[in-house]
């Protein structure tokens, strides 16, 4: 193993500027880009290999096939999020309210922020499959949390168990949803349409008032 994290003894398949990135996150931005633009069945193992510049009898030694570039892509939309979450449901100086505001409007910028739009990744049927139950587990974990902090707002404090639940299935499904907004407008600011949203979810919530 190299000082950089690279393994040695395993040469590259073309030549390509040193991007800084190890061979794995070098694949999973190969995956990213391949996935997105030409679809993730239509994506063979060589073209991802190809594209990242590794040989792909090398490309297994960093991971598993295509699945595991699919899983890895995944988790990264939503694994930042959930970390959030627990920190903003661990506050105690805030409202509840403002709270939910910032995980609202970071997520988008999550979802959207990056080059390639990762959150359309969830539309593919293979995503159902047990393979991916990690993301699942991940995601669920993550709307439990927009739950809390909805049930903690004024407005959620006088819901009943199941007007809350309708909520936060509303609140999460519009954050989710601008994975398709980004689709049909690449170029929209995502730091503006990340506000945009959380207001728009928080009148959902019923609060109003914050951000």
């Amino acid at each position: 193993m190299s000082t950089t994290g690279r393994r040695v003894g395993r040469p590259r398949a073309t030549q390509r500027p040193d991007s800084g990135l190890s061979p794995r996150d070098e694949l999973l931005a190969a995956a990213a880009e391949l996935f997105t633009t030409r679809g993730y069945a239509a994506t063979s193992t060589r073209a991802v290999a190809e594209r990242a510049g590794i040989r792909q009898a090398t490309m297994y030694h960093y991971v598993d096939g295509k699945e595991d570039l699919l899983a890895e892509l995944l988790e990264s939309t939503v694994t930042p999020s959930l970390s959030l979450a627990r920190r903003l449901l661990a506050e105690d100086g805030r409202g509840a309210e403002a709270r939910l505001w910032e995980l609202c409007r970071s997520d988008v910028e999550l979802l959207c922020g990056g080059p390639h739009n990762l959150g359309g990744l969830y539309l593919l049927p293979e995503v159902q499959e047990e393979r991916f139950a990690e993301f699942h587990r991940v995601r669920a974990d993550l709307k439990d949390a927009y739950g809390q902090l909805l049930a903690g707002t004024g407005a959620g404090l006088v819901l009943d168990k199941g007007e809350l639940a309708l909520r936060t299935d509303l609140v999460f499904g519009l954050i989710e949803g601008v994975i398709l907004i980004r689709r049909s407008d690449p170029e929209r600011p995502v730091g503006v349409f990340a506000a945009a949203t959380a207001d728009a979810a928080l009148r959902i919530a019923g609060v109003t008032g914050v951000g």
